[in-house]
């Protein structure tokens, strides 16, 4: 009896194994653009270069996220970064921002971050030009098939 009993489990214990289908992978949302390269920092950087926030506003992530720059100290956000950075632009007639041959791409899932430095030139509306080179991470997510930065990190040098 006990014997038939063992059987009978082993039989029915398999057969539910064989039934039950195993968990499906969540599927990743797939980006229609592609990850990040160097073309596509320096497409970052030429638009900043019409000091125009409009024309770099379609990279940046809206909602709660930290954006450093060199002045001032830090941003909570998109809407606050270009608000306060259209302030420091509006100083300024032209610019170029190349980014260097030192630049480093890192792709992990849904994430991508990045660091390089970048070679800028600026012109003040007084006639005055400023050039230098100044440092730059930023990070990546994928949202909705869209790469946009979450996080971003732009420091200069001390003089």
């Amino acid at each position: 009896m006990k014997r038939i009993f063992a059987v009978s489990l082993c039989v029915l214990t398999l057969t539910l194994s064989s039934i039950a289908e195993p968990p499906k992978p969540t599927a990743k949302k797939s980006s229609a653009d592609p990850a990040p390269d160097k073309a596509f920092l320096q497409k970052i950087w030429d638009g900043w270069a019409t000091l125009d926030t409009a024309n770099v506003a379609k990279f940046y992530a809206s909602g709660p996220h930290t954006f450093f720059d060199i002045a001032p100290l830090k941003y909570n956000s998109w809407d606050e970064y270009e608000k306060g950075v259209k302030v420091v632009l509006d100083s300024y007639k032209s610019a170029k921002f190349t980014v260097n041959d030192d630049a480093s791409i890192h792709p992990h899932g849904d994430l991508v971050w990045a660091t390089a430095t970048v070679k800028e030139e600026m012109t003040t509306k007084t006639g005055k030009v400023e050039m230098g080179n100044f440092r730059w991470t930023g990070v990546w997510e994928n949202q909705d098939g869209k790469w946009l930065i979450v996080h971003e990190h732009v420091s200069a040098p001390l003089q």
